[in-house]
């Protein structure tokens, strides 16, 4: 652990001209007395650590000295490319190896560039999460994210229907969707891939037998692919909707943008107000009255009958309401 911190604080002071104790401590998580015995054995062992005393003092290297010690780890340097994601690495316990790769990158860059990685910092932030939520972070996505960067096969209980299953798993990546996250995996013994919602597992096991990736594996393509399936899966009926021109236009962003722009490419010509009628695809006529009650007077239900009526005693109640 020292030794480590004893590394971490040399990186330290060859990516920045001088620090002052209270600096160092912060970034080492550690008490100014800690940081002033580490200086010292630094210089005993032989690293030229120089304290500047007085009220703007502070630590630095002097002699130009440069480590050796900042070539990346495998998992440093995996952890970098994703170093745009705090949040996503945090949760998969990778948050120490992001920060050891972006000192050692730091230390091995030239001094005019080592305020790189603050500049980016202050231009580009990801917030995956939607609005409103407060996701969790699930208790066993550390578990997976390892079996998933050491290629082991894992053995993983699966909340579905009320009950529970039990899968043995090659887990080939990971994908943060609005704060939830997901593993697409290989089931073993059947070779079909399948996404899995990590907050489901109850139990996750990694086996010592590794298992060979598939070389023609694209995540980002696979998971594209599913969403896109799963998206059309769940329209399963069918609205008959009358839009006037601002309708048209706020449709996408009332329902499912893909079934939006599929029923408007079909829709006929205007009609002499110069509303057009479209046959909608929807997850379900309860959904459907929420979605489309965001189009207000935009949009009239023509079919079924059942959400027009629906619809119809809606605007009746409004009118009484604010008839008043």
């Amino acid at each position: 652990m020292r030794a480590a911190r004893l590394i971490k604080m040399v990186l330290l002071l060859q990516s920045r001209p001088s620090m002052t104790a209270a600096e160092l401590a912060r970034e080492l998580e550690v008490s100014e007395r800690t940081v002033t015995r580490d200086a010292q054995a630094l210089s005993e062992a032989g690293v030229p650590v120089y304290a500047d005393r007085g009220r703007i003092g502070g630590y630095r290297l002097v002699g130009g000295y440069r480590t050796r010690l900042t070539g990346l780890a495998r998992g440093e340097a995996e952890a970098l490319f994703l170093s745009g994601v705090p949040g996503a690495l945090r949760e998969m316990g990778l948050e120490d190896a992001a920060s050891a790769a972006r000192l050692k990158v730091s230390a091995a860059l030239l001094p005019s560039l080592r305020d790189a990685s603050r500049t980016a910092a202050q231009r580009f932030h990801l917030d995956a999460p939607n609005w409103f939520s407060e996701p969790e972070t699930p208790e066993l996505l550390p578990a997976v994210a390892d079996a998933v960067w050491d290629d082991r096969r894992v053995t993983a209980r699966y909340r579905r229907d009320g009950g529970e299953v039990e899968r043995e798993l090659e887990p080939y990546g990971l994908v943060l969707k609005a704060g939830v996250w997901y593993l697409c995996a290989r089931v073993c013994g059947q070779g079909s891939f399948r996404v899995y919602r990590i907050d489901r597992f109850t139990a996750v096991e990694a086996g010592a037998e590794r298992f060979e990736r598939a070389e023609d594996f694209d995540l980002p393509a696979f998971w594209g692919e599913r969403a896109e399936q799963f998206a059309r899966s769940i329209l399963r009926a069918e609205v008959v909707v009358r839009l006037s021109a601002e309708g048209v236009r706020r449709l996408p962003h009332a329902v499912d943008a893909a079934a939006a722009r599929e029923a408007l490419g079909r829709a006929g010509e205007p009609d002499g107000d110069g509303w057009v009628t479209v046959t909608l695809l929807v997850e379900s006529e309860e959904v459907a009255h929420d979605q489309l009650m965001a189009l207000g007077a935009e949009a009239e239900v023509l079919a079924p009958s059942a959400l027009r009526e629906r619809f119809a005693a809606g605007a009746v109640r409004l009118a009484e309401l604010y008839g008043r």
